[in-house]
């Protein structure tokens, strides 16, 4: 429509051109097959394999505030973390180790850089694994050692490639961290680990930019059969670092890759693991507690749904059953998607519909909701499903 010289609208007809012999686009039918690895143990935990995908995190502290430590380790614990990393920076981080180990309720990671008699003195202390950075842990000679003494105590080796900390030779061949010089520099070190018959070896190459690191693990996982430890270093705060992890991350989950994850975040260590663990359940990767479901919420909201939500989520907070919430606040959508999940409510003029697996439970009053949801959920009993 524009406005012609009379000042009055007209219709303006764009005519379509349309090829007959063009193909129809059909969205592909993929199912993600699982990429097929080595298996390693750190500690208890199976990495690679037909193993579940684990999480991890690293604590924030001084290696050597033990106490502070632990409370990390034991929160991201209770958050569902599989395996933390601890930095072992200097002489006193090294000398906690051994205290460390004793106390912690996770198998434990050193994270090495600069000095590998740190990594000696943190496999001596009984460390579940090392990773050691190929671009700063020194000669060919030290690597040996380290390798060594991993291999008397049966533990395996992180290979823990950054785009931002490549050698020198390999930065100069590529004029700038690509997904080949990446792979370029994992390659030479797990070629180092297998000229020394060490084959417990897991590889991560991460960066800040998303599109370079979901390239270079694609270029792995093609070439390898290396289990791979998937994140995006320095990812940022909460809100930027959860984005950037999600999507680079999840990419990879849903295409195959990925053996065990970190999501880095500016923030304690057990966010982080909340955030891999909702990863990992949004792709059906891993069995989720309970999980909520809300509407954004619009002009047509008519109960507080900001309160009965947010009330609720504090609440259920360590909860471990796998029951699906759905908080609905309009007559639009919410009684098809309510009726869609474990238990739902579909809200409206100061009341809701209470929905258990799809069937109409009964009618509420709007301060009776989250009282009886909860109740739901104590009450809730998960199907029993055939094992597959």
């Amino acid at each position: 429509m524009y406005e012609n010289e009379h000042g009055t609208q007209s219709m303006i007809e764009i005519p379509v051109i349309q090829n007959p012999n063009a193909p129809v686009w059909q969205a592909p039918q993929v199912k993600a097959i699982r990429r097929r690895t080595r298996k390693v143990w750190v500690g208890s935990i199976p990495v690679g394999g037909d193993a579940p995908i684990s999480v991890q995190t690293m604590t924030k502290t001084k290696t050597s505030d033990i106490d502070g430590t632990v409370r990390q380790i034991d929160e991201a614990a209770e958050a569902g973390c599989d395996i933390v990393r601890i930095t072992v920076n200097d002489k006193e981080a090294a000398d906690a180790m051994a205290e460390l180990v004793r106390r912690s309720s996770l198998p434990i990671v050193a994270d090495i850089h600069f000095n590998h008699v740190f990594a000696l003195a943190a496999i001596k202390a009984g460390v579940a694994k090392v990773r050691i950075n190929p671009g700063n842990i020194g000669s060919i000679d030290r690597i040996h050692e380290v390798l060594g003494a991993a291999k008397d105590r049966g533990i395996p080796i992180r290979i823990g490639v950054n785009s931002g900390s490549l050698e020198e030779d390999i930065l100069e061949k590529h004029g700038y961290p690509t997904s080949e010089a990446l792979f370029e520099s994992a390659m030479r070190h797990a070629q180092i680990c297998e000229d020394f018959g060490f084959r417990d070896v897991i590889i991560s190459v991460k960066s800040t930019d998303v599109r370079l690191m979901i390239e270079a693990y694609r270029t792995l996982a093609a070439r390898t059969d290396y289990p791979l430890h998937l994140g995006v270093t320095e990812a940022g705060t909460t809100k930027v670092g959860t984005i950037k992890s999600a999507v680079g991350i999840g990419t990879l989950l849903a295409e195959g890759i990925g053996d065990t994850i970190r999501v880095s975040l500016t923030d304690e260590p057990y966010k982080e693991v909340e955030v891999g663990k909702e990863i990992l359940r949004s792709l059906g990767l891993a069995s989720r507690n309970v999980e909520i479901i809300a509407c954004p919420t619009c002009g047509r909201l008519e109960v507080d749904l900001f309160k009965i939500t947010n009330e609720l989520e504090e609440r259920l907070q360590g909860v471990k059953k796998p029951v699906k919430i759905a908080l609905l606040g309009c007559v639009v959508n919410g009684p098809g998607e309510a009726s869609e999940a474990d238990i739902g409510i579909a809200a409206g003029k100061g009341v809701g519909i209470l929905y258990r697996k799809g069937q109409v439970v009964r009618r509420l009053k709007e301060e009776e909701i989250i009282d009886a949801v909860l109740e739901e959920v104590m009450n809730f009993v998960p199907e029993q499903r055939p094992a597959e």
